[in-house]
């Protein structure tokens, strides 16, 4: 797997209790060493073996019974030769293919028998100036397991084997990568690197590689870039899980110590970007582009190479304010009126290695790159001039310690994944790890101090005449153009020369809802022991269901479910209903547009999402238990407040409208829109998303479907689970859900027909692309019985295929990257199950390919899987189900599939039972009967 841009995200953290003492005083009184390290969490076994490697071991008992085992190469294609042009990526790839204890696929086989599926659980990925191994979510309750995954860690650091055969065999599966990637946006980013990165080795480096050097690489080439750079010196391991973190070190230093260090290695270099006086203009077209991306940067070296600091980190919450800041006046831009840009980012953050720049993106409107440009510059130029408002601070600083507190409170759920991104961030690039307790009070302590001085002292650092780059990519063709760099001149030299206004704050009101509804009565009560769950029947016929549950102690959720959905409005209410959704998370509610909904749930953890599909509608929501209540009224306003904003209306339509424009360009969309049109045998309810359906989109036919769908809460459910008394849920539900609107109706959905068409139908659609490539897509549906047996056996198949494909077309043929395989089996309108499978390859093998994917098929309906397949497949289910159970977010799905499917999933004898029976022979005979009498596309 390649990572291009390898960027955490992830806020820095943490700070030991003895330096928290001391971090105001820095601040307030200039006193003791700001420039103090921070100190590690003790908590974290690391060292550096007599040989160089450094080795990180937490215990984590997140999850329960698993661990995850990682190794951090700081080698990326920047190391490469001009004749090893994209071999760090193929040595990455070589790592699975035979090492001296796991000769051939024998990592994955072994790890596969204990459930860890190859691709989500063992996986890897190269960069520029990294390669990153795992395996994660290793099951560590049996013997031997801990023992293995080290051994495969110590293979990969220095035991590969390398072989002739086992090269020649993987070539053409990185030659179908490098076919996989290449759309337009990548073939542009590999144009614009020599604009973002000059004279660099960075703008010769793409990791892919050269496809020449690929297919024909001497076996040697390989074998000398692994010889000289993987070594000790340039590596550290990562072990976090559930296990005993004093036995662990001792297996590692008996184990890694063994590994000998390279005597004369040659340094490690640090890959620098030349400096530039002028800015440097780049235009990169491409004809299969859909939109049009202008990139402005300016590049600086970052203040500090060493570890982190306490200044160090004071400044990324200045950075972090910074960005959320600008961020949500962008957002109100987009909201309040019609600026001539799509989407619009400004922001400060890690560039590469040692470097960080400020950024301006900008997707304009078509025609309007100037303008659009313009209005973030002058957007970024208020800023400069006149700062933020204490009213913005004080909602960004609400947000990030609303953000802390979840984070704190969640402490016991951080993934062992979580912590080993601190670690790799440590090891390359000196980053901080500490505690979360400690990072908790850090927040605490370093927010108050930052101040409005604090931006303008930043911006005046991170903007420089030097270093300046503008990239524009876009579509090329006939009546197309683009912004030159005499634009840009002129642009900046126009936003200099204007006056611009400061932001003005607007008041905002004290609550969401004026007065708190009046508490209902609940009609009745009844225990549902199975769940260990209670079902309220309120006076306005809505059924609500809470069940208590910790897994994640700062968090409630709610799930609302009612049958109907859009197929009970004519066709031409279709792209109406389709759209509705988005369109009224732009309305904002109450008396409140979007943007002053965000701001009014500054510093809260509430959320609410509505849906609306064919045959249901309903809302999500989240929140922390402090602030169930806001979710609550969230709720209860978007059922009997909701708000259609004509402006807000217009505006996101006409960015819908720019997002379109050039959306033919798209090869895979004109092939993604092709399948759903044949899938449905045309059916007029399936529109392609284009000018025309926009077009059809009505603010009141919007108006309409949502006031039908909403308006009667008597045959709603609603569902929550959370760390939550029972009777907080209960005067909660009373006086929000009980309140809601009602006309006690009785429906259900209208089945319109939209069915895939009988017998097998082929097609194929011929389109010119700048990389050849065929998209090869097969769907088979056939009836069902919707039942917890015929579930479980499709997830079974879904899973034995994707081991069957994974080695007969990928390793064995080194026909495509990856086989795409996905199973469902719904129950409404039709009790039907449905296969997709899909990949991509080159266009001479797509034929051949597909009879390869029959023949499987073929092969699973006349013999059944293997038994190492089958219990290899049941070990990966059996394994994410453990993992699931420990997620309040099962137990809202379990409940959602009790009431709405009649099937309690909680219950063993519908889940585990199943599986753990199911033979080779039940396998063979569900795939029989759905394959052999399968509609096929």
């Amino acid at each position: 797997m390649i990572n291009l841009k390898f960027i955490n995200m992830r806020i820095k953290h943490f700070l030991s209790a003895a330096l928290f003492a001391m971090v105001p005083l820095f601040f307030l009184s200039g006193q003791d060493n700001p420039r103090q390290q921070l100190p590690l969490d003790e908590s974290v076994r690391k060292g550096v073996l007599e040989n160089g490697l450094t080795y990180y071991i937490k215990a984590n008992q997140e999850p329960k019974e698993r661990a995850s085992f990682y190794i951090i190469q700081n080698v990326g294609a920047l190391l490469e030769e001009d004749h090893q042009n994209g071999l760090a990526h193929f040595l990455e790839h070589m790592a699975f293919n035979g090492t001296k204890h796991f000769p051939g696929k024998g990592i994955i086989n072994f790890l596969e028998t204990h459930g860890v599926a190859f691709g989500e659980n063992i996986n890897a990925y190269t960069s520029q100036n990294q390669t990153v191994y795992n395996l994660s979510d290793v099951p560590v309750n049996k013997p031997g397991i801990l023992d293995t995954c080290l051994l495969v860690l110590n293979d990969w650091s220095n035991y590969l084997l390398l072989t002739e055969e086992e090269i020649d065999a993987e070539r053409g599966v990185i030659k179908e990568e490098w076919r996989t990637r290449r759309t337009a946006q990548f073939r542009m980013y590999a144009a614009s690197m020599p604009y973002l990165y000059g004279d660099s080795k960075f703008a010769k480096r793409d990791v892919i590689g050269d496809l020449d050097v690929i297919e024909h690489f001497d076996y040697d080439a390989i074998r000398d870039f692994y010889h000289k750079w993987y070594r000790t010196d340039l590596q550290a391991i990562a072990m976090v899980g559930d296990f005993d973190a004093d036995e662990m070190e001792k297996r590692v230093i008996e184990l890694f110590s063994k590994i000998p260090a390279v005597k004369d290695a040659p340094e490690r270099p640090f890959f620098e970007i030349p400096d530039q006086d002028e800015m440097v203009f780049g235009l990169v077209t491409d004809k299969e582009a859909d939109r049009t991306l202008i990139r402005y940067m300016i590049r600086q070296r970052k203040a500090s190479d060493g570890p982190e600091t306490i200044v160090d980190h004071r400044q990324d919450y200045v950075e972090s304010l910074f960005n959320s800041m600008v961020s949500q006046r962008i957002d109100e831009m987009l909201q309040k009126g019609d600026p001539p840009f799509v989407m619009g980012v400004i922001n400060h953050g890690d560039f590469e290695r040692g470097y960080e720049a400020l950024n301006v993106i900008c997707i304009p409107k078509p025609n309007q790159e100037a303008p659009g440009f313009a209005a973030l510059m002058t957007e970024l130029e208020r800023v400069k001039r006149h700062g933020f408002t204490q009213a913005e601070l004080d909602r960004a600083k609400a947000n990030i310690l609303t953000q802390w507190e979840t984070y704190y409170k969640e402490r016991d759920k951080i993934s062992n994944e979580e912590y080993v991104n601190d670690y790799v961030n440590h090891f390359l690039n000196g980053d901080a790890y500490v505690s979360p307790e400690m990072g908790y009070q850090l927040v605490q302590a370093l927010l108050p101090t930052i101040t409005l001085e604090d931006f303008n002292r930043s911006l005046a650092a991170w903007i420089s005449n030097k270093n300046q780059v503008l990239v524009v990519q876009g579509p090329e063709g006939e009546g197309v153009s683009h912004m030159s760099e005499q634009d840009v001149q002129l642009i900046m030299q126009a936003i200099e020369a204007a006056e611009v206004e400061p932001y003005a704050e607007e008041e905002l009101a004290e609550s969401l809802l004026p007065e708190e509804p009046a508490k209902t009565e609940i009609v009745s009560e009844k225990r549902l022991e199975a769940f260990d769950a209670v079902e309220w029947k309120m006076a306005n016929g809505a059924t609500v269901v809470y069940r208590h549950a910790d897994y994640e102690k700062d968090q409630v959720q709610v799930r609302a479910y009612s049958k109907g959905g859009s197929s009970l409005f004519d066709d031409e209410y279709v792209p109406s209903a389709d759209m509705l959704t988005s369109l009224i998370s732009f309305y904002g509610t109450g008396e409140f547009d979007a943007m002053g909904l965000q701001k009014m749930l500054t510093g809260k953890n509430a959320s609410l999402q509505l849906s609306l599909g064919n045959l249901s509608e309903g809302m999500k929501g989240s929140a922390s238990p402090k602030d169930a209540e806001t979710m609550m009224q969230l709720l209860y306003l978007f059922f009997n407040q909701p708000r259609f904003d004509k402006e807000a209306h217009t505006a996101i339509i006409a960015r819908y409208m720019a997002f379109v424009e050039n959306m033919n360009n798209n090869p895979q969309k004109i092939m993604s829109d092709s399948l759903n049109l044949i899938l449905t045998d045309h059916h007029p309810r399936v529109r392609i998303f284009n000018t025309a359906f926009l077009e059809d989109i009505d603010l009141g036919m919007v108006e309409e479907i949502y006031r039908d769908r909403f308006a009667d809460a008597s045959d709603f459910l609603f569902i929550i689970v959370g760390n939550m008394e029972e009777e907080e849920v209960k005067d909660l539900a009373c006086r929000y859900i009980g309140n809601l609107k009602d006309i006690d109706r009785e429906e259900t959905w209208i089945d319109r027909k939209m069915y895939e068409p009988e017998g097998r139908v082929e097609r194929r659609i011929t389109l010119p692309l700048e990389t050849p490539k065929a998209n090869v897509n097969m769907v088979f549906n056939e009836e069902m019985d919707y039942t917890a047996f015929n579930i479980m056996a499709l997830r079974m198949i879904e899973g034995i295929l994707d081991l069957r494909f994974v080695e007969s077309i990928r390793e064995e043929e080194g026909g495509t990257y990856g086989v795409r395989v996905r199973t469902t089996l719904g129950k409404w309108p039709v009790e039907k199950a449905t296969m997709v499978i899909s990949f991509d390859c080159d266009p001479d093998r797509a034929y051949d390919l597909k009879e390869k994917v029959y023949a499987e098929l073929d092969a699973l309906a006349k013999k059944g899987p293997s038994e190492e397949d089958l219990y290899k497949t049941v070990e990966n289910i059996l394994k994410k189900r453990q993992q699931d159970k420990e997620h309040n977010e099962y137990y809202v799905k379990a409940l959602y599939n009790y009431y709405v499917y009649g099937i309690n999933f909680d219950d063993p004898s519908n889940f585990e039972d199943i599986l753990k029976k199911m033979s080779v022979k039940d396998v063979q005979k569900v795939m029989k009967a759905f394959y052999n009498d399968a509609n096929v596309v």
